[in-house]
């Protein structure tokens, strides 16, 4: 019998979201991934298979070593924001990606939301 891994559980997660959540022009989906270094937020429209805009803690400019702390998903999610309005998005649906709603996600888009980001 074969053993069930986190990464296994994570990719279940992930596509039991992705079957319920589907971006359009009018309305992309701000998609994130966590990484154990990184925050990567992309505004991706499935229907013509683009990615609209996208922001991370890479091109924060901060350099790699940057702590995953919940002050730093806020900055993200407030620069992603941001990003996104530059290009013309008010409006997205949020796709957590197999992550738990929980601390950094939760910072990330209520900071998203501040911006003026409508869910």
């Amino acid at each position: 019998m074969k053993m069930k891994t986190k990464k296994d559980y994570w990719v279940r997660r992930h596509w039991r979201v992705r079957g319920k959540v589907q971006g359009t022009a009018a309305r992309p989906r701000m998609s994130v991934y966590v990484s154990n270094r990184n925050i990567y937020v992309q505004f991706i429209d499935d229907a013509a298979g683009a990615t609209l805009a996208a922001f991370s803690t890479l091109a924060a400019g901060d350099g790699p070593a940057v702590k995953l702390t919940v002050a730093t998903a806020r900055d993200v999610g407030q620069r992603a924001a941001q990003a996104a309005q530059a290009k013309g998005i008010a409006q997205v649906v949020f796709d957590r990606g197999g992550f738990a709603y929980k601390a950094r996600l939760k910072a990330l888009a209520d900071a998203a939301r501040k911006e003026g980001l409508k869910f």
